[in-house]
């Protein structure tokens, strides 16, 4: 597989295909270097820029990789709600510039790149309009192995003459066997897949495991093998030797300045240790000592985002937690000033787990259950706060649990509701001309742009802002350090009359603070909501003015509460459990409603909460709109008793 004409893909303008796979010799161990995508999703939270990357892609497109992974996973939303980048123009701008590899992304089944299923409809213009901008290989997973959810993603890859990458999610659980996962590969073949890849995305792989899954894998199924794992543990480097010893093609790893930990293990040191064996990369440890270099330097710009979790954990193998999730968790935790809680979290994911009847831990899946997990933790009570996905999850709206589903927990999730048993797609109505349409009614973004269209029928209230930032020419990224001013694209100080973020030195260090929202005054005080270094910290002042001169409207971007909200009072005023930012209003005033139903959702931590009614009765007022950035101890809904 190692040989001259596999390395040198020349075909500039229209990048060359991937060998039919069958084709696909084993002389030697291939490489996908993950830097710029899951190890820094890994390790960055997903921050890495466009701008950045193209530091170092002259350099990544001499090195003959199988494959760079460079798009897909959690990349598409971050860059519309963090980076202000258009994703679309993400995967062009890196296609011009590495025009001599294939580029990899990752692709969640019927999820596409989103937290929920969509309609066949949507799937099929994804997929196609990601390979018209460049795409080769689409790694296709689904979070609970269900192999229903991949059928339509990868016919529409097939059909777009692409390279499909039947996905298994590897995991640890009662129910989960290696034999299993070998009935799995094989219906992956049947379905058209070219390779047959294993996602460890929690690090779980042991070496003697890995072994024996890829000797039965090959022994059974006949199709290129790539192996996917993450060092959470410290496992992958030694499970990939076996891997390789038992016959794998190709591996995933990540230049070694971002590399390790919660990513992939080092390029580098895989490279040198299959140097002179029958497994030989050939790849030139001089060229990928000089890309790690100046990755090292990019590194550098990203610091405020890194987690004290990125690093290798065993204790990840009781709770199985992947890479991405952990610094996910741990910004959940901090956004709610709970930081000293992970532990807690750790002990209660396997619980969760265990509930949902043993899903794999990948996105959504892995949201789903540490959201939950999270929300169990700081409320105090399991499952007195439900998400709308963990409601969705015990449904069977995402597909067929791997195991049995604990009847308590889906009691307390979905009531008497008996869950679904079809492919949870067949369900959905085509989707794309309703997305039009409220496209059109929104009047943003460009409704003739199938592009702009795909990214608001995937995130409708990211997107939408999105686009009106970028009509106003007032897109701006987070900024990416502590400084102390403007840093050249308005990222350090506000655009408006007083700053929502702040740089206070105290004894010589420099905290980031920034205000995330107000309450309301009670007693002559009021309580602010700021974020200090990404923590969320509550604290009351006597007026508004002593911590901004100003008293209402838009700063930064976000939405200071109206007056007219206030604190509850009254049995029937609804409030959100957490901070986070209002995504739909599903009552109208007028509307009867009983206790317990939803009325609105508010996007926290990734995922959609489910905001109930607290009393039977007639909505009175509606005090927010979609979009609203809202907090708790405010009401943003009244409701009178029957």
């Amino acid at each position: 597989m190692n040989t001259e004409k596999d390395k040198k893909i020349k075909e500039p303008k229209k990048p060359a295909q991937c060998k039919p796979a069958k084709k696909l010799k084993h002389t030697g161990a291939q490489i996908t270097d993950t830097i710029l995508r899951d190890a820094h999703q890994s390790i960055l939270a997903t921050r890495m820029r466009t701008i950045d990357m193209l530091e170092v892609t002259e350099l990544l497109d001499k090195v003959g990789y199988w494959s760079l992974e460079v798009w897909g996973g959690a990349t598409f939303d971050t860059c519309l709600r963090f980076l202000k980048e258009d994703p679309w123009e993400r995967l062009r701008t890196l296609r011009k510039a590495l025009p001599n590899t294939r580029l990899q992304m990752l692709l969640r089944g019927q999820n596409l790149v989103g937290y929920r299923h969509y309609a066949d409809d949507v799937v099929k213009a994804f997929v196609k309009k990601s390979a018209e901008n460049g795409m080769d290989v689409f790694r296709i997973f689904d979070a609970l192995n269900d192999v229903r959810n991949l059928k339509v993603a990868i016919k529409a890859v097939k059909k777009a003459k692409k390279t499909v990458e039947g996905t298994i999610c590897y995991t640890v659980s009662p129910v989960h066997t290696h034999d299993g996962f070998v009935d799995m590969a094989m219906e992956l073949a049947d379905l058209g897949s070219d390779i047959i890849c294993v996602k460890d995305m929690a690090g779980l792989l042991t070496p003697q495991n890995a072994f024996d899954l890829v000797t039965k894998l090959k022994d059974k199924v006949g199709l290129p093998i790539h192996i996917h794992s993450h060092d959470s543990a410290g496992l992958a480097s030694m499970s990939y030797l076996k891997a390789i010893e038992a016959g794998a093609d190709i591996v995933d790893t990540a230049i070694s300045s971002i590399s390790s930990g919660s990513a992939q293990p080092p390029t580098e040191s895989l490279v040198a240790a299959l140097q002179g064996t029958p497994y030989d990369t050939g790849l030139d440890l001089s060229l990928l000592d000089e890309i790690a270099a100046r990755m090292r330097i990019i590194r550098k710009k990203y610091a405020r985002f890194e987690s004290a979790f990125t690093g290798i954990n065993p204790k990840t193998l009781v709770a199985q937690v992947p890479g991405g999730m952990i610094s996910n968790l741990a910004q959940q935790l901090s956004e709610q000033n709970a930081l000293d809680r992970m532990d807690e979290v750790f002990d209660e994911l396997p619980k969760v787990r265990k509930d949902m009847g043993y899903p794999p831990l990948v996105t959504p899946s892995s949201q789903i259950v540490g959201t939950q997990a999270t929300l169990n933790v700081l409320s105090g009570e399991r499952y007195k706060v439900i998400t709308s996905e963990t409601r969705n999850y015990f449904k069977g709206l995402y597909g067929q649990a791997p195991g049995k589903i604990d009847a308590k927990a889906k009691k307390l999730a979905i009531g008497k509701e008996k869950p679904i048993t079809c492919r949870p797609a067949d369900l959905i109505e085509p989707e794309l001309k309703k997305m039009a349409k409220e496209l059109t009614e929104l009047n943003k973004g460009n409704t003739d742009n199938r592009e702009d269209l795909l990214s608001y029928t995937l995130f409708p209230a990211v997107a939408a802002e999105f686009f009106e930032q970028r009509e106003k020419g007032t897109l701006t990224p987070e900024p990416l350090e502590v400084d102390s001013g403007d840093n050249g694209n308005g990222a350090g100080q506000s655009r408006h009359l007083a700053p929502s973020e702040f740089n206070i030195t105290v004894h010589g260090e420099t905290y980031r603070v920034k205000i995330a929202g107000a309450g309301h005054k009670s007693e002559g005080k009021r309580p602010f909501f700021i974020k200090i270094d990404n923590r969320l910290e509550e604290v009351i002042v006597e007026s508004l003015t002593e911590v901004i001169p100003t008293t209402a409207g838009v700063i930064e971007g976000e939405s200071i509460p109206q007056s007219i909200r206030h604190q509850p009072s009254k049995e029937g005023d609804v409030t959100t459990p957490v901070p986070g930012k209002v995504t739909s209003l599903k009552v109208s005033v007028g509307d009867s409603v009983n206790e317990g139903d939803t009325v609105l959702t508010v996007e926290a931590m990734k995922m959609e909460n489910e905001v109930h009614s607290p009393v039977s009765g007639t909505v009175e007022r509606i005090l927010v709109k979609v979009g609203d950035d809202v907090n708790p101890d405010e009401t943003l809904m009244e409701i009178a008793n029957k």
